[in-house]
């Protein structure tokens, strides 16, 4: 695993897998001083489920014929020894196929049957069918029956011209794209919708997921490829034939889906070595090869530096081989570094942002509870000491002070089930605003209104609409998130001044990111109102399909945001109900440790000390905890070679903090 990319991700999954020990050090620490609530532990389970699942989705999208299954032999499984994907002349992979690793599941091929698509389900929704799909087991100790299992991918089915169209695979409007018939006036289809490969390939154990997706015949045909899977893509790779430079279905693949997000973009001008000419010198077919990447930025208009000429079958020969020279003719080399420069430091600062933010906010949450815990202690001895030589009558008066402190704490109660009330009919507002029945009856208004006009004309203005609409209810949402932030700073405020809490209210939930995945949801469906699609959206069975995708994708962004904020009020609301049970213990503790001093005199010098060991304790567990937090969000800041890259996040103060405790290597 020593070739770039491979050993970057490697990288990132060893950093993943250190901030996940960090993680449960700090989880087991909380756990084991009782200093762990609810929210926090679900902030602390959600961190730890993204960083142990997070998914870095590199996808290939090419022609037919174009090598690009081999290229994906080459970058990511050279060190098996052998091709694990099918990469024979002509065209291989006919449907589009998912490589990645799930370890509740085992290794096997799963495989979606072309029929499907009659049924108007999207894959998201397949996928939770299992019935639906053949599954065959890999045995990843047998490269003969792991290649055999494979071979399934490439199958095909010769179906009437009738049933391809229903299926997509024929469009009488558009006879140039239809492909030939044979003898029997059959079409040539292929038998699966979709392939997922689970197989236990180190990379694909780090989070890679390979998406390889076939030519633009069936990326036409499956909209979920160019409305889901690959804009969720972290990486697109467009993959050219060196000999035929850009061709019209290379462009038309690249204008129709690719074209948007080009920073996300790579193109490589595959099979170079048919370029090798004994009638011309080397510097003439290095020449010809520049030429074809001039052209290709031109026509795809992406810089030249994003475009990459190469070998993919004299890569894959030479890894196999051994063979450094020849890899470095491929011309493989450069391109992982370009994947590793620019794809890997993005996905790691995803998750460095999202380690910092939420380690400070638990530790902000430990540090609030002890505080508070280590005033009251402070209250309670600078009581007891002050009864040092009084006599029982003194004991007396401030046991009735307690009693009328408990009562006049308890009026507190009015007040908090007053803010609870309004809280409540705020929650419930945001999050029927942003409900699931919200979005798909917006989705369900968008249709009628796109079926209700001349030859769908207006399906433009109606998916406009439709977005205008659900970012209307995000921004409602967001609205009510900072009434209802205001509304909860005042009354923390005058508990805190009133009834001596030390309540403080975290960052509220922040929904523009949810509008912008929204923004990227628009400009990848807008591609479907189009003059060239006006003639597919008017199919029904099209439509419906348009439909249920479009919400399956928008309900993951309303859920999401739904969950951001009912955690965010999880967080506030356990902070109030912690709060309150500490006082009633404190109060609790005061009043069993004045009957105590009253009946029996020598009771209070041990009292106090149990207070000042109480008070120590406090203050070393708040030390400890600012020492983990430090630890791990330094571990999250450091690079690939150790540097610390975000120093800054570490809070003043706690730099000796830092270096002491260390975390044990993942």
């Amino acid at each position: 695993m020593n070739h770039s990319f491979a050993g970057s991700l490697d990288a990132l999954g060893g950093w993943r897998a250190a901030l996940v020990e960090g993680l449960d050090e700090i989880s087991q620490f909380l756990t084991g001083n009782s200093l762990i609530d609810e929210p926090i532990q679900e902030q602390i389970g959600l961190l730890r489920t993204r960083l142990g699942s997070d998914k870095l989705i590199v996808a290939f999208v090419a022609e037919f014929s174009r090598g690009k299954s081999e290229l994906i032999n080459s970058i990511f499984f050279s060190d098996t020894g052998r091709r694990i994907l099918p990469a024979t002349p002509g065209r291989t992979t006919m449907c589009p196929v998912e490589l990645g690793w799930d370890a509740q599941q085992g290794a096997a091929l799963a495989l979606l049957p072309i029929e499907t698509r009659l049924e108007g389900l999207s894959l998201a929704e397949l996928r939770l069918q299992p019935r639906a799909w053949r599954r065959i087991p890999l045995d990843v100790l047998d490269p003969e029956q792991l290649s055999n299992a494979l071979q399934e991918v490439m199958r095909t089915e010769w179906l009437s011209k009738a049933h391809a169209q229903d299926l997509g695979f024929w469009n009488d409007e558009r006879p140039e794209d239809n492909p030939p018939l044979d003898e029997l006036g059959r079409v040539q289809v292929p038998a699966w919708r979709h392939a997922l490969i689970n197989y236990p390939h180190p990379l694909l154990r780090q989070g890679l997921v390979v998406l390889d997706t076939p030519g633009l015949n069936a990326i036409g045909a499956e909209p979920e490829l160019t409305l889901s899977l690959l804009p969720t893509a972290h990486a697109t790779v467009f993959v050219l034939g060196a000999d035929a430079g850009v061709t019209k279905s290379d462009l038309e693949i690249w204008r129709d889906h690719l074209g948007t997000n080009p920073l996300a973009r790579f193109v490589v001008l595959n099979k170079i070595d048919t370029l090798n000419d004994p009638l011309l010198t080397a510097e003439e077919v290095a020449e010809q090869i520049q030429v074809q990447v001039r052209d290709a930025s031109r026509l795809l208009g992406i810089p030249a530096a994003r475009v990459f000429p190469l070998s993919a079958r004299q890569a894959l020969t030479a890894r196999i081989t051994g063979d450094d020279e020849a890899l470095r003719e491929s011309r493989l080399i450069p391109l992982e570094e370009a994947l590793s420069a620019q794809l890997l430091p993005q996905r790691r600062t995803v998750l460095e942002q999202l380690v910092l933010s939420t380690t400070q906010q638990i530790e902000a949450q430990i540090a609030r509870r002890l505080v508070d815990e280590r005033r009251q202690l402070s209250e309670q001895l600078l009581e007891l000491r002050g009864l040092r030589g009084k006599n029982s009558s003194k004991v007396l008066l401030m046991l009735h002070r307690v009693d009328a402190e408990v009562l006049e704490f308890e009026q507190c109660k009015v007040r908090l089930q007053a803010m609870r009330m309004v809280h409540t009919r705020l929650l419930k507002d945001m999050l029927v605003g942003l409900s699931t029945d919200r979005v798909q009856g917006e989705a369900s208004r968008m249709q009628e209104a796109i079926q209700g006009s001349v030859l769908n004309m207006g399906a433009k203005k109606a998916f406009v609409v439709l977005c205008e609409s659900l970012n209307a209810m995000l921004a409602s949402a967001q609205k009510h998130c900072l009434e209802m932030r205001e509304m909860l700073e005042a009354t923390f405020a005058k508990l805190n001044a009133e009834f001596g809490f030390s309540l403080a209210l975290a960052k509220g939930p922040d929904l523009q990111r949810f509008g912008r995945e929204l923004a990227l949801i628009q400009s990848n469906y807008m591609q479907y109102f189009g003059l060239t699609q006006a003639l597919r959206m008017s199919q029904p069975r099209f439509m419906n399909q348009f439909r249920r995708m479009l919400v399956s994708r928008l309900r993951v962004v309303f859920e999401n945001a739904s969950s951001e904020i009912e955690l965010w009020n999880k967080t506030t609301s356990g902070q109030v109900d912690s709060q309150l049970r500490e006082r009633r213990r404190s109060f609790q503790q005061r009043r069993e440790a004045l009957e105590r001093i009253r009946s029996a005199s020598g009771e209070l010098e041990l009292r106090i000390s149990e207070l000042e060991a109480q008070d120590q304790r406090s203050k070393q567990l708040l030390t400890r905890a600012t020492e983990l937090a430090a630890t791990l969000r330094l571990q999250a800041s450091r690079d690939a070679a150790g540097t610390p890259t975000l120093l800054d996040s570490v809070p003043p103060g706690v730099a000796k903090a830092v270096t002491a405790p260390r975390l044990r290597s993942a």
